[in-house]
């Protein structure tokens, strides 16, 4: 079958990437790695011996970051309803986080124990119809922060996934409710038309 304009594109947008060659080279399993990198570099959210969630994980690029920031003394449980290629050190569960039984496998794992970092990059298969996209993505970052304020320690932090556009001012609204503070940065190596930002809560409140 004929690609379409907009899938060839992105494939060619894609492979002239440099965030998309410069991960290829550094061994990173996707070009999301820079997002994290550059956001964890500015507010040091990922430190040594942390217990940190990652939601929406697959490739693994984040993950990736995390274990090496959080070293030997720390667990990374990671989530996606992809498959995922093992990485050492990471607790790995495939399963959909919008159905009970793989968050009930993510929650056996941590044993009752908070967590210090959740991290979510979880985005829905797009359509291409904003109608149909911007409430699945809400959605999705609406059950990555009631996870984070389950689970989360007191002035631990949550860094989301959000596209801008329907309920993404409610959502804010939510997450200032649940930290202390609350910032929203598009890192540089996001596609500049992407309407994708990312939420950074820091300092869980105490309900």
């Amino acid at each position: 079958m004929a690609r379409s304009k907009s899938s060839r594109r992105w494939l060619n947008e894609h492979f002239d990437d440099p965030y998309v060659q410069q991960a290829q080279k550094e061994g990173w399993r996707g070009r999301a790695a820079y997002k994290l990198i550059e956001l964890d570099d500015k507010y040091r959210l990922v430190k040594p011996g942390m217990r940190v969630a990652d939601l929406g994980a697959a490739p693994g690029a984040w993950s990736q970051v995390v274990l090496k920031r959080i070293g030997a003394g720390g667990q990374l449980f990671a989530l996606d309803i992809l498959p995922m290629e093992p990485l050492e050190g990471a607790h790995i569960i495939e399963g959909d986080f919008t159905e009970d039984e793989p968050l009930q496998q993510l929650e056996a794992l941590l044993d009752g124990r908070p967590i210090d970092l959740v991290l979510s990059d979880m985005a829905p298969n797009m359509s291409g119809m904003t109608a149909v996209d911007q409430p699945r993505a809400m959605y999705l970052a609406e059950l990555a922060l009631q996870f984070a304020v389950e689970w989360l320690k007191p002035g631990g932090d949550f860094l989301v996934k959000m596209f801008q556009g329907e309920g993404s001012d409610a959502f804010l609204a939510d997450c200032r409710q649940a930290f202390d503070r609350v910032l929203v940065r598009k890192p540089k190596s996001s596609r500049p038309r992407s309407r994708e930002v990312y939420v950074l809560g820091q300092g869980r409140r105490v309900q």
